[in-house]
């Protein structure tokens, strides 16, 4: 039985949708962002304790202000549902 979506956050800002690559330990992931750039981004600890995050995942980056081409911080995690609704309205390829 599938949930129903009644909103999904979308990026803000200078914030950006990005899709997980590589799992690379100590809350550290490499993603792939829609920006065109690959960042090495952190995950904060209120996701670290509740959400499992696998290889595929959508979340969304908030780049840093020191290198923002190459590092972020991860503000959003999109659950499967949600994913599914961004990609049938053109949002993620």
């Amino acid at each position: 039985m599938e949930e129903e979506i009644t909103r999904v956050r979308l990026p803000r800002g200078n914030e950006t949708i990005g899709e997980i690559e590589e799992l690379l330990g100590a809350s550290r992931f490499r993603v792939s962002c829609k920006d065109g750039n690959v960042r090495i981004c952190r995950m904060p600890g209120r996701f670290r304790r509740r959400l499992r995050i696998r290889v595929g995942d959508l979340v969304i980056v908030k780049p840093w202000d020191i290198e923002p081409n190459e590092k972020g911080d991860i503000v959003w995690i999109y659950t499967r549902t949600q994913a599914n609704w961004l990609r049938s309205k053109g949002h993620v390829k």
